[in-house]
């Protein structure tokens, strides 16, 4: 029996690998343990509030919140700011709206096509 430490997706999970009889192969049978990982910030509102989604344009990581929760903005205005590839990159609001939710916190990790934040 050995006992490895996994990592899927940020969450760190404790798995114990046994041995199968007559030459079979190993079975993983994972043990219930606490995420070791920091669990998300609790999230401004309820993720799709709006119906209109403000989307990652690229993989990489929230480096600021511009918008708030309620905030009317118009057409082209940065909703949040992202860091990839050592570069800031605005991620605007496709149309003119009021923010409905702020669906991720600073320093979150967030791949292409991520959803950020609703708008109504």
């Amino acid at each position: 029996m050995k006992n490895y430490t996994i990592t899927v997706n940020g969450n760190v999970y404790d798995v114990t690998v046994e041995e199968g009889a007559g030459g079979a192969a190993p079975a993983a049978a994972p043990r219930a343990a606490a995420p070791k990982a920091p669990a998300a910030p609790a999230k401004k509102a309820s993720a799709g509030a709006g119906g209109v989604k403000v989307t990652a344009g690229a993989a990489g990581k929230v480096l600021k919140i511009d918008a708030s929760v309620g905030q009317a903005v118009k057409k082209g205005d940065t909703v949040i700011t992202m860091e990839s590839m050592k570069m800031e990159i605005p991620m605007v609001a496709p149309q003119d709206g009021t923010i409905a939710s702020i669906d991720v916190a600073v320093g979150d990790q967030v791949e292409a096509g991520g959803v950020l934040a609703t708008m109504n």
